[in-house]
């Protein structure tokens, strides 16, 4: 992702379960779990963005996008 090495070095990532919730993670460790209708729009906006959009958008989730 040019333009922000905290996000290269350090991501996000996320997992969905069947319950509906969804964990979001940066280095290995759980930032934020989203669930009910906070789960169902974060999906619907992750499954149409690229990685970098990905990254901002999880970023912004959890709060933890002023680097």
């Amino acid at each position: 992702m040019a333009g922000n090495k905290s996000l290269d070095i350090n991501p996000f990532s996320y997992q969905s379960s069947k319950d509906g919730k969804v964990r979001i993670f940066r280095s290995k460790r759980l930032a934020i779990t989203l669930k009910g209708k906070e789960a169902l729009r974060f999906l619907s906006k992750i499954a149409a963005a690229d990685d970098a959009s990905s990254q901002l958008i999880m970023a912004k989730v959890t709060g933890q996008y002023k680097f």
